[in-house]
Formats: C-alpha cells, sequence, structure tokens
C-alpha cells in the first residue's frame, strides 16, 4: 500500500484509488455530463433553428466546452473533489498533502482531462496510472493532486489515544477557527502512528505539530505538557466542539468545572476581612471557637451549663 506523507512527514491512512475503481468513476461521470449534453443540445437546436451556420456552430462549441469542461471543474470544485462518479464509487480527490483541492487543482484536471480522456478515450490516462506508483495520470501530477479511497474499514483506521485526565477539557477556551483541516489530518494522523515511529523522531515530529497548532491558536504550549499530549487534547476539544454543535450540547460548556474531569478548578470565593458577630447561641465551656473578647460584647442568654 502506497502511503501519503504530509509536509511533516506524517504518514496519512488514505489509500490510493486503483485504476478499476478510477475508471468506473470516470464512466459514470462521462455518462452523466455526456446525457447531459445532449439534453442541452437538443434544447439549443430547437432555440437556434433561426440562427445561421455559424453562429449554431459557435453555439454547439460553447455548449461543448461548458458541459464537457467546465461543469465537471465546477462540480470538483464545490463539492472538494467529489464528482457523481466518485462519489457512488467511495473516492475523492485531495491534494498530495491530504488537504482538500481548491479552484485551481480542479482547473489544471479538467484542462488535461481533455486531452488524456476525452481525446485519446483514455488510453493516455490509464497508461499514466499504471506507470504511476499511487495510480496517478498526468493530470494529477500536474496539478498535485490524487485520488484516494475514502470508504476505509474502521478496523483499518488508526487509535487515537485520549488525552490523560488531568488534561481533558483544559484547553477548552483555545480559539481553534483558525487551524486549517490539512493540519488536523496530520495531526490526528501523527497521533495514531505514534507508536510505531522511533522515540526520537516522534518527539520531534510532536514538537513541530505542536508549534504549528499553538502558532494557530495565538496560545502557547503549557509549560510541562509533553507536545504528543498537548495535541491530543486539543484534539478531542476539537472532537467535542464538533459533537456539541451537531447534537445541540452547547450548554455544556457553560457549566462549572467538576475537579477530576479534567477541567480547571475555580479557587474559593475570597472571604471579606470585615468580622461578622455570630449570632447568640450557647457556648461549652473552654470552647475556643470565640475571638478574644468576644463574651464582653455578648448579651447574657440567663443559660447555666449543668455541673
Amino acid at each position: 500500500m502506497s502511503e501519503l506523507v504530509t509536509g511533516e512527514a506524517v504518514a496519512l491512512e488514505l489509500r490510493p484509488a486503483k485504476l478499476p475503481s478510477r475508471g468506473l468513476a470516470v464512466l459514470l461521470d462521462l455518462a452523466a455530463a455526456v446525457t447531459v449534453y445532449v439534453l442541452v443540445t437538443l434544447g439549443l437546436v430547437a432555440a437556434t433553428a433561426s440562427l445561421d451556420e455559424a453562429a449554431r456552430t459557435a453555439v454547439s462549441i460553447a455548449s461543448f466546452v461548458l458541459v464537457l469542461v467546465g461543469a465537471p471543474i465546477l462540480v470538483e470544485t464545490l463539492t472538494h473533489g467529489r464528482s457523481l462518479g466518485k462519489l457512488a464509487c467511495g473516492l475523492r480527490v485531495v491534494r498530495d498533502d491530504g488537504g482538500p483541492i481548491r479552484f485551481r487543482h480542479a482547473l489544471v484536471r479538467g484542462l488535461l482531462g481533455v486531452i488524456e480522456i476525452l481525446m485519446t478515450f483514455g488510453v493516455v490516462a490509464c497508461i499514466a496510472s499504471l506507470v504511476s506508483a499511487r495510480g496517478r495520470r498526468l493530470g494529477d501530477v500536474f496539478a498535485g493532486t490524487l485520488v484516494v479511497r475514502e470508504r476505509v474499514p474502521a478496523a483499518q483506521g488508526g487509535f487515537v489515544p485520549p488525552p490523560p485526565p488531568w488534561l481533558a477539557g483544559r484547553f477548552s477556551g483555545l480559539d481553534l477557527s483558525a487551524v486549517p483541516d490539512g493540519l488536523w489530518l496530520a495531526v490526528r494522523q501523527y497521533l495514531t502512528r505514534m507508536r510505531q515511529l522511533d522515540p526520537q523522531v516522534g518527539w520531534s515530529m510532536a514538537e513541530r505539530l505542536a508549534s504549528d497548532v499553538a502558532g494557530r491558536t495565538g496560545a502557547p504550549v503549557p509549560p510541562g505538557v509533553p507536545p504528543a499530549m498537548y495535541l491530543a487534547a486539543v484534539l478531542q476539544e476539537r472532537q467535542t466542539r464538533e459533537a456539541q454543535r451537531t447534537f445541540g450540547g452547547g450548554g455544556a460548556a457553560a457549566s462549572p468545572a467538576v475537579p477530576g474531569r479534567g477541567g480547571p478548578v475555580l479557587p474559593p470565593p475570597a472571604v471579606s476581612p470585615t468580622p461578622v458577630s455570630p449570632p447568640a447561641s450557647p457556648v461549652a465551656p473552654g470552647s475556643n471557637s470565640e475571638a478574644p473578647g468576644a463574651s464582653a460584647e455578648r448579651p447574657a442568654t440567663g443559660f447555666v451549663p449543668p455541673a
């Protein structure tokens, strides 16, 4: 299995798609595009019947470019690499670092796809995919993308170790909105593979990732907290927030912290230094609970202790 590697040398779980699944996805996309193109062409023929031959040719070329070239680019851009065929086959186009693609990636793939797929009936794309170690066609090579399998069995996914109890909930006040998805993916994949790494390499990798996350959040890593534990705690905080937004558990964030559950323990409220006179009550002889001189100021109660 060929693995993706991020800029921090973190091996990702995403598996490159094989040629049969990619070919099936392309056929489904082409079938959908050709169907739309035929329907659009029939409509344009009826609408442009009164135009001359040159105008009809121009309209036909424009419809071909828009439907068979522009539409796939637009779909991949809006869906971040999930076209109709790829969605049916459980595939997705991602960047080399595992992040979602942008318009420029979809544009390069779409333009080169005209040559690789449409003009050569897929021969060039098949040869390039067979030669490439990760099954990439020329459009993927020039765009810096890769088609991967999204439907990986759960047993193949790495286990993300939870943070220690004394760190759970400690980073509830961090602003995680500036941390990109690619960095979250790198953190998660590091945590799933850190037990398989050399200790020195893993520690250095954790320090780099922790520094990147801390730079995005604007808060440094707390002193004395190992970088791997910091990453696990911050990732758990993000997952907790996502769950609260999804299932409507936002009110839990306003509850006071409970000792032993990882949240910060609030100090007791400050006691006013002004003494408050206690109410009159019977006090056993020899009790030290009263301040000196308090008995002289307290009125008599008439209570006589038994002998």
